[in-house]
């Protein structure tokens, strides 16, 4: 099978095409090799494109501890690209454990995905009890008041004064395996610049600290709007890139326009 090596804001995957078989039943094993950056082709997500009878194609995601998730806005974009390259469109329908996504070509390497509609009550995120998601009574390493919500994965998003004196290495983890959040939870750290700008960093569920994250930058947005910090279209500042996220006060979509970089091609060895 073919696979492409790609990355969106330095957010980077190993993407397969499993269509001419239908499918690709990775186990934890399997996905946890491919993403090791030692003896594994090295991945932040390993994605599989199957075949679809819902969209023009199906895109299931692993992080690089091998669990399968629901949602990666960055992996979506690459896989849109490639969608779009083969058959020379300038939009993809992209069915994903979340939903269906509907991408669009903006540049030669920038394409615009409609995230959908961000999930607010507390057990759509979900929590392990009812708490207002728009200022959570949750305090970790005495960071307080974060919002949380889902884009098809759930997020918390601190805000901060200075994203580079956080301790994300030790905080992310702490806070992705409390009690709170009994699906655990991507983690965000925030520092709102501007009405118009954020600078963000993500600590992953099952990956780690990234380069960048395409939900986290959605969610970002959507909680600093809540909390009354930012605008409704904002830049979200990355350690890979910049993401230009709008969520939108007539349908409530997220949209989400960011680079994508194609780095390798090749072909996986026989199992």
């Amino acid at each position: 099978m073919r696979y492409f090596k790609m990355n969106g804001c330095g957010n980077d995957f190993v993407i397969i095409d499993a269509r001419s078989r239908g499918s690709l039943p990775l186990s934890t094993a399997q996905a946890q090799a491919i993403a090791d950056r030692k003896t594994g082709l090295g991945c932040d997500q390993v994605i599989a494109v199957e075949r679809s009878i819902r969209g023009d194609a199906y895109m299931r995601i692993w992080n690089a501890n091998g669990g399968e998730v629901e949602a990666c806005g960055n992996a979506t974009r690459c896989v849109a690209w490639l969608l779009m390259e083969e058959g020379g469109a300038s939009s993809r329908r992209i069915e994903t454990p979340a939903g269906i996504v509907y991408a669009e070509r903006r540049g030669e390497n920038l394409i615009t995905v409609d995230m959908g509609s961000p999930l607010l009550r507390w057990e759509e995120v979900p929590l392990a009890r009812a708490m207002d998601t728009a200022q959570l009574d949750f305090e970790a390493g005495g960071l307080a008041g974060p919002g949380a919500l889902s884009m098809g994965n759930p997020h918390v998003i601190f805000f901060v004064n200075d994203v580079r004196a956080v301790a994300i290495e030790s905080l992310g983890p702490a806070v992705e395996h409390d009690a709170l959040f009994p699906q655990r939870v991507n983690v965000g750290f925030a520092e709102v610049r501007s009405a118009e700008q954020i600078r963000l960093r993500t600590w992953e569920r099952g990956a780690g600290l990234t380069k960048a994250c395409g939900t986290g930058a959605c969610a970002s947005v959507v909680a600093a709007h809540r909390q009354g910090r930012t605008g409704r279209k904002v830049e979200v500042l990355t350690d890979g890139g910049s993401l230009e996220i709008e969520w939108r006060a007539g349908d409530d979509r997220v949209l989400m326009t960011g680079p994508i970089e194609l780095e390798a091609a090749g072909e996986l060895p026989a199992a």
